[in-house]
């Protein structure tokens, strides 16, 4: 069985400066401990995504002020409202650690309670979902472990696995990091994914999102000019008729 490529501590400090750079292994320090500094004496400010307007999301938990989950989080709780009482599947454990949550997470590694350990290709749920959703997990996919092949065919699988999933009349929505996985950038480019609707969120400032076309968002830097996302896909995919 494949594994994540930062298993033990030596292995995650190396992805880590692969990924993020030598300069995050000290900011990322003085982030997570000025983090409870900050976070209560942040103005609480909106963006807009999709004709809706959204309130910033702050926490501690993962630095969530100063990286993409403050948008994430906010259009992740929207589209769990969007399906309340409804058969709900989130891949990649995310929404959980930003508070209670009663729907069911598949997560290939992280390990916790009510977390299925699978991976979505060979996933069968008990119940089709109404709604899978995923935040910033699908770009990791033939990236961030050890499996052979291709990143970008294996992306269109999981996407292929989670729409033949789907009950009749669901919806499968993600968001992804544009400039971490080059594969995945590639199919956004080719607009290759295959969505039945997609947006882009640029980053214009430490917490400033604004929705944006597709040419000034393509080609965007990953944590540069601001650490981790600077822009972010936003897809959506109806079942299969």
């Amino acid at each position: 069985m494949s594994g994540h490529l930062y298993s033990g501590f030596s292995a995650k400090v190396r992805w880590f400066v692969k990924r993020f750079g030598a300069r995050e292994l000290v900011f990322l320090p003085v982030r997570i401990i000025l983090s409870r500094l900050v976070t209560p004496f942040l103005q609480r400010r909106c963006f807009t995504f999709h004709e809706h307007e959204f309130e910033y999301f702050y926490a501690h938990y993962n630095v969530t002020w100063c990286n993409e989950r403050c948008v994430e989080v906010p259009i992740g709780r929207d589209y769990l409202k969007r399906f309340i009482g409804r058969e709900v599947l989130e891949v990649g454990n995310v929404l959980s650690h930003y508070g209670a949550s009663s729907h069911g997470v598949l997560d290939k590694y992280e390990r916790g309670h009510g977390i299925v350990n699978a991976d979505i290709v060979d996933y069968q749920p008990d119940r089709p979902p109404d709604l899978i959703l995923s935040l910033s997990t699908f770009e990791h996919i033939g990236f961030d472990d050890d499996a052979e092949g291709s990143s970008g065919e294996k992306i269109q699988a999981a996407i292929a696995a989670c729409r033949r999933l789907l009950a009749p009349g669901g919806l499968l929505a993600f968001t992804v990091p544009l400039g971490y996985n080059p594969d995945l950038d590639r199919l956004i480019e080719q607009d290759a994914l295959g969505q039945d609707r997609g947006w882009f969120l640029l980053r214009r400032g430490t917490r400033d999102w604004a929705e944006a076309s597709r040419g000034d968002a393509l080609g965007t830097t990953y944590g540069r000019p601001f650490p981790y996302a600077n822009a972010l896909f936003i897809a959506e995919y109806d079942a299969p008729a």
